[in-house]
């Protein structure tokens, strides 16, 4: 049987297509060593402990890759629903430390994706023109090494939270920034990846089709929390987030093992070789010595890289959506729909907001597969015009038809974000091609991309709540600083007089977003030209440049 499994170890085939090193994995001596042992231990009986390692060895790439959505999503959805909770319920944070808090970590949030990315790409950008030879291995250990360190730390700084040990006011700043610092390191080398592993469209859609997968399934995590959350007794709380943690840290070391595995011999082969063959290389005499590109000059490059503005054009109208529908949402439920359906179907509601755009991004994929990324994108802006005109003609009397818009919106907007990172992939490559960098800056992009796109994040609640004092005349709404959700509060005594015309601009808040980002995304998509056959020809060149370069050898 180990004679078996060393032969199907050493000739592991590709999987999913993924990345160079997939067509030729090494055999791993130490741990087929160990397999050997374990396997004599246990001759005389079965063993499912080795049959679940060789099954672990034997996982896709792909599979492997999307796993760590998971990891993350266990975390994530708990301290988004959680954190505000336990700082204001149980901490007793006051008013003024916690928009201090917020305002210090918007900040941060917005900047620390450049900032991470310039660190981490910075050794990529190369004003070399020619006589470079990218090293895919290198680049994908690189990130793998950052993922393991980074996963863990991420994790702990998820546990900062639940125990009370500093003011709650400073326990608050430095909680959110500690914890945002960790989980954009775990996102810009995970999405980075995405770009690193793969170079077709298919392959990336197969890595991110895997990360929806995992990431649904990371989303139940906030289901099982609601029967230990409990403001009186944190106990059983802190203890759940415990074993959050603790899976979260034993998964990050496992996947991004195995993956680092896959690479690191590849590696080494390619760097015994460029040693041995160091003498017999004749380099161009044209090929200057190496400079580094300063920050300025990138970002002067990036300016004229006509695609990427037009993306994060559409992409900042896109997050500003996205966020709209999440802190509006329990708004239309309250006045809109709370005195026409139980509670229970409210709450129903919520829920598959947060895990039916996994779930669909499913389906959405698998059509990038067929029609290509910017065609589906497109559909959907499309989808979300129509009905949003469709539920402008009902009206806001038509319950049933209501309830799927809301749910729908929600879902759509949020399935179109999921799929924007198979287009921040293309970017990495045309930029890799057009500025004929030494290797793709995935990480620095992906940064780049979250810099300007991020501050629809702030824009939501402000525009959303300006827009409909503006339709009703009176200020009768306004943020509470005490919630992440919108609150309704009319100014006036007679709250019911007003509530007409609190529902009806409501309704028109409901739509007319939807129309108004929908139109202007058509409009700046219209411009994006990174697909169809130039898409192709930009992929074409940058596989040349993985493929290794023909290189002259002195006659001995």
């Amino acid at each position: 049987m180990i004679v078996q499994l060393r032969k199907g170890l050493c000739e592991s085939r590709r999987h999913d297509g993924l990345a160079p090193a997939e067509n030729q994995l090494p055999c791993w001596g130490n741990a087929l060593f160990l397999l050997e042992v374990i396997s004599q231990r246990s001759c005389d009986r079965p063993n499912m402990g080795l049959r679940l390692l060789t099954y672990i060895f034997n996982l896709p790439t792909a599979v492997i890759y999307g796993s760590l959505s998971l990891f993350v999503s266990l975390l994530h959805n708990v301290f988004l629903l959680y954190y505000v909770d336990t700082f204001v319920s149980v901490y007793k944070i006051d008013k003024l430390s916690f928009w201090i808090g917020e305002t210090v970590f918007l900040i941060w949030n917005s900047l620390n994706d450049p900032l991470f990315g310039w660190l981490s790409d910075r050794v990529f950008l190369s004003s070399q023109q020619s006589g470079v030879e990218i090293s895919s291995p290198e680049v994908v250990l690189k990130r793998l090494k950052a993922l393991s360190w980074n996963g863990p730390l991420f994790a702990f700084s998820f546990l900062v939270f639940w125990v009370a040990w500093a003011h709650p006011g400073l326990q608050f700043l430095l909680c959110l920034c500690l914890y945002d610092s960790f989980l954009t390191l775990v996102d810009l080398n995970h999405n980075a990846l995405l770009a690193d592993l793969a170079v077709s469209a298919h392959d990336r859609t197969s890595l991110n089709f895997y990360s929806s997968l995992f990431s649904a399934v990371g989303s139940l995590s906030v289901f099982m929390s609601y029967a230990v959350w409990n403001k009186e007794d944190f106990f059983s709380f802190r203890i759940f987030c415990v074993v959050l943690a603790l899976s979260s840290v034993a998964g990050f070391t496992l996947a991004t093992w195995l993956l680092r595995q896959r690479f690191e011999s590849e590696g080494k082969t390619k760097r015994d070789q460029d040693f041995t063959l160091k003498d017999l290389y004749i380099q161009p005499s044209s090929v200057s010595q190496e400079k580094r590109i300063t920050l300025a000059e990138y970002l002067k490059q990036l300016s004229r890289h006509r695609n990427f503005l037009w993306f994060v054009s559409m992409n900042l109208i896109q997050v500003f959506h996205c966020h709209f529908n999440s802190n509006f949402f329990p708004l239309f439920l309250e006045h809109l729909l709370s005195d026409r359906i139980s509670l229970s179907t409210g709450s129903f509601l919520l829920g598959v907001s947060y895990i039916a755009p996994h779930l669909n991004n499913l389906y959405f994929l698998s059509l990038c597969r067929r029609c290509g990324v910017y065609a589906v994108v497109r559909g959907l802006f499309f989808l979300k015009l129509a009905l949003s005109a469709v539920m402008l003609l009902a009206g806001p009397d038509q319950i049933y038809l209501l309830c799927i818009f809301i749910a729908s919106n929600r879902v759509f907007t949020e399935g179109t974000c999921k799929l924007l990172n198979l287009v921040v992939t293309d970017l990495v490559d045309e930029d890799l091609v057009l500025n004929r960098r030494k290797q793709a800056a995935s990480a620095l992009l992906f940064g780049m991309v979250a810099l300007v796109t991020k501050p629809g994040q702030t824009f939501a609640p402000l525009i959303g709540t300006w827009v409909l004092c503006a339709y009703t005349g009176y200020d009768i709404f306004q943020r509470d600083p005490l919630s992440n959700v919108v609150s309704a509060q009319p100014k006036l005594e007679s709250g019911t007089t007003w509530e007409p015309a609190l529902r009806r601009g409501c309704f028109y808040l409901l739509v007319f977003v939807p129309i108004t980002c929908a139109f202007l995304q058509l409009l700046s998509w219209s411009q994006f030209t990174l697909h169809g056959k130039n898409l192709q020809m930009v992929k074409s060149q940058r596989q040349s440049l993985t493929e290794p370069r023909s290189q002259e050898v002195k006659t001995i």
